[in-house]
């Protein structure tokens, strides 16, 4: 029988392997092929390679064919091009995992197990060796945001479904508890309940700001025993007599090593002061409760959600503990209906403007050109607020702000759902166009993608048509201004036909020629 490891104290690290959440929707997306396979080492084998097939997961070593393949898209997500069996069986081959977990045998059954173990833990999919693979209601909401095709050697995973994450992740983290029966932890907490039970006493206290919890104090929440929100308020309070706002990072570790834990084992500074709280905090705005403040510096409340969170407080500040993992899933795969019947706000689009404005006070034009620069040559941000935003949902925020920062007199709509601050939580619905803009009399909708290839004519052009036809309805002289970060030959094709087909025009511009456009003009509409 194998030996359970002793369950001790540690830091809430949700996991190493898959770090960014979004990750997992396209995971579940593959995983959800073999729904009700019994899982075999060979069907474990087979879920990995699908994942290296479609670019989901990329080792090191790979041929000059197989990188050029995966250049167009960032690592995590869907490539643009599918792999031969021929190049899917030379990754493997040439890629042994030495890993070895728990039940799972060594190397590529147990790399199967790193990738899908979380989603284990939040209730999405459960599994054991030699059992049927099971997807929860919740899981399928999961796997079933992404609607994947292929095309001679193309992939094509549009997102149908944006609105499935938010609502997935927040039923599963107003449950997720510390001490599970998966990872067997002694902390004793619901980590989102924590942190919204903390922030709103900090809140409550008249000595501050009203912002909620500083960025530099997360690691105490992170490496916290107890669901007791009240003395951690009270640990923060002393923290911030002693030392304002800014206390050292020497500080913080000896706080959370030697006082809360009592001579914890040495952690790298980096993982408790950054990495940590940054990974935190991806996985808590997934749920749309939480908003960034004073640059990035503090993790609040996002007040348009007041009523799913004294909802959640109401129902899951008290909670069952349990011993069986099977239980456990259960537990975490049940879907609260009168919870996602709490609509989710939408700010106006007057308010959304207004908001745009507020952060044109945080973001000068050099910023944003250096941002958009990032995205267009795919490198990560560094700014404190904008690396939390995927980059899609970045793009679109960048977008909207440089239009509003170079053409003031331009009115610009943005269409991305955001908290309460005016930061977009996700992309712009299906529905409509991305940013609408005005310039009297004449209406201009923006539209931008990271999509690449083949996929952005079929994800994009396509839609562009039918929003625009839309559009001028509400203004006659209208046309579309498309950007991305390179424009694909077939799109362009497609453009022209569409102007010649329906005298809807799109003006296409790469990211690099739409910062140099506005650097260069004084009006958005082109005629």
């Amino acid at each position: 029988m194998m030996n359970k490891r002793t369950a001790e104290y540690k830091p809430l690290l949700f996991t190493t392997t898959v770090r960014n959440p979004q990750r997992l929707k396209g995971l579940l997306w593959v995983l959800k092929q073999f729904d009700g396979r019994k899982l075999t080492d060979e069907v474990a084998i087979n879920v990995v390679a699908e994942a290296i097939r479609y670019g989901l997961y990329r080792p090191m070593i790979v041929t000059p064919a197989i990188r050029e393949k995966w250049i167009t898209s960032p690592k995590g997500e869907f490539a643009d091009k599918l792999l031969t069996d021929r190049e899917v069986v030379y990754i493997l081959e040439n890629n042994p995992q030495e890993h070895k977990e728990a039940g799972f045998a060594k190397g590529y059954p147990s790399r199967f197990a790193t990738l899908y173990d979380f989603s284990k833990e939040l209730g999405f999919v459960y599994y054991q060796p030699n059992e049927p693979i099971e997807f929860s209601a919740l899981g399928t909401k999961i796997a079933e945001i992404y609607n994947v095709t292929t095309d001679d050697g193309n992939i094509i995973a549009q997102e149908v479904h944006p609105e499935y994450e938010q609502q997935a992740f927040l039923q599963a983290m107003c449950k997720y508890q510390r001490a599970n029966p998966f990872v067997r932890v002694l902390n004793d907490n619901v980590p989102l309940i924590l942190l919204l039970e903390t922030i709103q006493k900090l809140n409550a206290d008249t000595e501050y700001n009203g912002a909620g919890i500083s960025h530099k104090e997360l690691p105490l929440l992170i490496f916290w025993k107890d669901n007791n929100a009240e003395a951690l308020y009270q640990r923060i309070k002393k923290l911030r007599a002693d030392y304002q706002y800014n206390p050292s990072d020497e500080v913080i570790i000896d706080i959370c090593t030697q006082e809360i834990m009592g001579n914890f084992k040495q952690f790298k500074p980096k993982s408790i002061i950054d990495e940590y709280p940054d990974e935190f905090i991806r996985k808590m705005r997934l749920t749309g409760l939480i908003s960034l403040r004073g640059g990035g510096r503090f993790i609040d409340i996002n007040h348009n959600e007041n009523d799913k969170i004294q909802y959640i407080l109401a129902n899951y500040s008290t909670y069952t503990h349990y011993t069986s993992e099977r239980a456990y899933f259960e537990y975490m795969a049940q879907i609260d209906e009168n919870l996602f019947s709490i609509p989710t706000y939408q700010n106006d689009a007057s308010k959304n403007e207004l908001l745009l404005l507020q952060w044109l006070k945080q973001y000068q034009w050099e910023v944003i050109k250096e941002e958009l620069l990032n995205l267009a040559h795919r490198k990560v941000s560094k700014d404190e607020v904008l690396k939390f935003l995927p980059n899609a949902t970045r793009l679109e925020f960048l977008i909207a702000l440089s239009i509003k920062a170079k053409l003031p007199n331009v009115r610009v709509v943005p269409n991305y759902p955001a908290d309460d601050t005016g930061l977009p939580t996700s992309t712009a619905g299906g529905n409509k166009g991305d940013i609408e803009c005005v310039e009297h009399p004449n209406g201009i909708l923006v539209e931008v993608t990271m999509a690449e290839g083949r996929t952005q004519t079929m994800m994009e052009i396509w839609p562009i048509e039918r929003h625009l036809e839309d559009f001028k309805k509400q203004y006659n002289n209208s046309q579309c201004v498309f950007v991305a970060p390179t424009i694909f030959s077939d799109s362009l094709r497609q453009i022209k036909f569409v102007e010649q087909d329906k005298n809807l025009f799109i003006r296409p511009y790469k990211i690099t020629e739409f910062i140099y456009y506005l650097e260069e003009t004084k009006r958005l509409y082109n005629s």
